[in-house]
This record gives structure tokens, C-alpha cells and sequence, in this order.
């Protein structure tokens, strides 16, 4: 068996068409199919649904896609194990992190890559869901998460700040006046949040829920940046987790106003798969996040945007 009959096992899988995969390998169509035939006859077992086009892969074709994930991924951790012992960290880091933490994680990957000059960083937006899938297929070395509420498999879990809720307000609105929201009048005034399909907007119904209120947004979206966008023009207020101030900061004309009654923070964080041994990248950006304070960071920025 050699390591690139799985390589292009994995491809077709992913590509989910004989062509496309050939083309991703850098090979050409017999070539692929040959080899993947050849791995057929060496396992005794079918891999492929053949008809026309491709059909999927058959039920030993799925277990052993699991284990090419798995030995590929083991390669690769030798390959940048061993070159870490000659020149230090190289390789490609591949962190994902769900959309409401992605303004964060600069605060982690740039020290990173300032430490590992020589490694490289992949960075993916994913879901929660998406993020236990890559990190169980090795196809992801890290994230950034929340880490409670979500089923993430067999990780390791390294807290790294807990989120708190601002809201965004108009400045010559009532509400900036004030200097300060309570659940109840957040849920009252026209609102852009995320949709229902991102746990953060989840976590923000539960907590608006809990204060005695219902939340019908005005404008829904999957994307904080276009949710800053609609805020921006000053018709809409929003909620939104402080970690944001990190990119998008407070639009002009806007303030950021103080949240009473805040819920118990959810946790964010960096999670590993539980594999031995441990990723070499993984373990470095772990390294990395117990040197660097991101709370801190984050907290300094509502000090000084918040009113």
C-alpha cells in the first residue's frame, strides 16, 4: 500500500468526481483510477461505487477513508516533527474558527507566526459542527470555539476568553443618552442580529428569553460584517460580542453601551483533537495562547469603547 493511493483516495472523495480529483493530484484520470484499483485488490474489499460517474464510496471505502485521514495526517505531524528538530517549526498550521470568534484570533496567530517565522497558517471559517468534523477527520490541526453547548468529540480544551454583549446604539438615540441597556429595552428597538443558525445568536435568545423578552429582528445575516455594514448606517441597533471591537471597533455615530444584567459568559477557546502524539503546530499555538492575555486585550477594549 502507498501513501498516495490514500492521497488520491481522499481527493476523490472530497471532489466527489474522478476528473476533478486527477486534477487536484496532479495526475491524470487512469493514473488515479489505476491506483485506486490497485488499492482495491491489495485490501481485498471494493472502496468505489462505480456507474457512469462516480457513485460514492462503499461502506469499507468510507471506513477506510477514516484511517487514510488518520495515517496522512500521521505523515504530515512526522514530517513537521522532524523539521522542527533541524530548523525549527515549519509546515501549515490549519485553525478554523467559527465566525463570531474569527476577529479574535489574530490575537493568537500573529505572535504564532512572529515565534515560527518559517510556518505557515490556513485559516478557515466553519461552524461549530463543521469544526468537530475537520478536527475528527484530521483535517484540521486547532480551533477557536465555544466550548460549552456544542458536541465536539474527543478534544483537548484550552479556555482562552469568555464573550460579553455590548449593544450598538445610535448616539443621539435615548438609549445612548442613558449610558447604559437593559435586556428588556435591547429587545425593544429595531435590531440586526445574526441568524438562528449561529450558536451565538442562539446563546443571545436564550439570554433575551431569560430577561422576559422576544427578539424579532428587523435584519437577520450569517456575517458579522455585514451586520456592522447595516449597523453603520445608523437605522439599526445591534448586539454584539466584544471581541468584535477588535476589527470592526464602534461605527462612526454609534456608541457601545453596557449590557445590565450579563448572562454567564460563554466560554471561547482553543481545542485540539486527542491524538498521541499531539500535533507539533497544534501544541506551539497552544503555547502561544497561555503566554498571550487575550482577556485582557479584550476587556481594554470595552474600557474604552463602552459607555
Amino acid at each position: 500500500m502507498l501513501l498516495r493511493q490514500l492521497e488520491y483516495l481522499v481527493a476523490l472523495a472530497r471532489e466527489r468526481h474522478f476528473g476533478r480529483a486527477a486534477q487536484a493530484c496532479h495526475v491524470s484520470q487512469p493514473s488515479l483510477s489505476g491506483a485506486i484499483r490497485t488499492l482495491e485488490r491489495e485490501l481485498d474489499a471494493p472502496l468505489v461505487n462505480r456507474g457512469r460517474r462516480f457513485d460514492g464510496l462503499t461502506p469499507e471505502g468510507e471506513r477506510v477513508l477514516l484511517w487514510a485521514h488518520r495515517i496522512l495526517a500521521e505523515r504530515d505531524g512526522l514530517v513537521d516533527d522532524l523539521a522542527a528538530m533541524r530548523q525549527g517549526l515549519t509546515g501549515t498550521l490549519r485553525i478554523a474558527a467559527i465566525p463570531t470568534a474569527l476577529t479574535a484570533a489574530s490575537l493568537l496567530t500573529a505572535p504564532f507566526c512572529q515565534r515560527h517565522p518559517h510556518a505557515r497558517v490556513s485559516m478557515q471559517s466553519l461552524s461549530s459542527r463543521e469544526i468537530a468534523h475537520g478536527l475528527a477527520e484530521f483535517e484540521l490541526d486547532v480551533a477557536l470555539t465555544y466550548l460549552d453547548g456544542e458536541e465536539l468529540g474527543r478534544v483537548r480544551r484550552l479556555p482562552v476568553y469568555e464573550e460579553q454583549y455590548l449593544l450598538l446604539a445610535p448616539d443621539d438615540s435615548a438609549l445612548a443618552r442613558q449610558g447604559g441597556a437593559t435586556w428588556e429595552q435591547a429587545a425593544a428597538v429595531p435590531l440586526c442580529l445574526l441568524s438562528q443558525e449561529m450558536r451565538n445568536r442562539r446563546i443571545l435568545d436564550e439570554v433575551f428569553a431569560a430577561a422576559g423578552a422576544t427578539v424579532t429582528p428587523a435584519i437577520e445575516t450569517d456575517s458579522v460584517a455585514a451586520l456592522y455594514a447595516h449597523v453603520a448606517t445608523r437605522n439599526w441597533y445591534s448586539v454584539v460580542s466584544h471581541a468584535w471591537l477588535h476589527m470592526f471597533g464602534v461605527p462612526a455615530g454609534m456608541r457601545a453601551l453596557r449590557l445590565q444584567g450579563a448572562p454567564q459568559a460563554p466560554r471561547i477557546g482553543l481545542v485540539t483533537a486527542r491524538r498521541n502524539p499531539e500535533s507539533v503546530l497544534a501544541k506551539a499555538l497552544v503555547e502561544v495562547a497561555r503566554q498571550v492575555d487575550v482577556r485582557a486585550v479584550l476587556a481594554r477594549l470595552v474600557d474604552e469603547h463602552a459607555g
